[in-house]
């Protein structure tokens, strides 16, 4: 019987991660486990630019206390590292220093995952309950396949759903509380 095989550590993993070719970036989604993805395709690209053209007005550079971004690494607790399609943290008044590190170290408030068919199961089984675990306020699961936005809050360490737009439906959707519509923001991606 062979030995147990080490685990990589979580630098040793970024640095993979470092390696890829452009165009891909890394994931680490657990112990000793680096996913490579690639960059959003078309739609699903042009979709999570629309929800962030839509959030502008929370952001702190139109006067609101939202620091908005997309594809933005986080280092998560655990060592696992997070690309969210998109990302927010909650910021008022406060310093942005958290922001000069990359990946950044802080828990967002708010991620926004924008599904493709092939990250789909790992997106919705392991990042989702990794969100709520680790204190993400509220996660956003744009399916662009279904038309749909599921709003998962973390309640306890769990996601709980609590709000959901599909189809042409506008929903308010937490914590934003801005009415959206999945299939106007795909309207203009086919």
């Amino acid at each position: 019987m062979g030995a147990a095989q080490r685990l990589l550590t979580y630098d040793e993993l970024y640095a993979q991660i470092a390696a890829l070719p452009e165009g891909r970036h890394g994931e680490i989604l657990g112990p000793g486990w680096m996913r490579p993805v690639g960059r959003p395709g078309s739609r699903a690209s042009h979709a999570a630019m629309r929800v962030l053209r839509r959030l502008d007005a929370f952001s702190i550079d139109e006067g609101g206390n939202w620091w908005l971004g997309r594809e933005i690494e986080v280092r998560l607790p655990g060592d696992k590292l997070y690309v969210p399609t998109l990302v927010g943290w909650r910021v008022g008044g406060a310093p942005l220093d958290f922001l000069d590190e990359n990946p950044v170290p802080r828990v967002p408030d708010w991620a926004c995952e924008v599904l493709s068919r092939d990250i789909q199961k790992p997106d919705r089984a392991i990042k989702l309950p990794t969100y709520a675990a680790v204190g993400v306020a509220h996660t956003w699961v744009f399916d662009v396949e279904a038309v749909s936005i599921e709003v998962w809050e973390a309640r306890d360490g769990l996601p709980a759903l609590v709000a959901a737009a599909v189809g042409d439906a506008e929903v308010a959707l937490p914590p934003f509380d801005l009415p959206f519509s999945p299939a106007k923001l795909l309207a203009l991606a086919r």
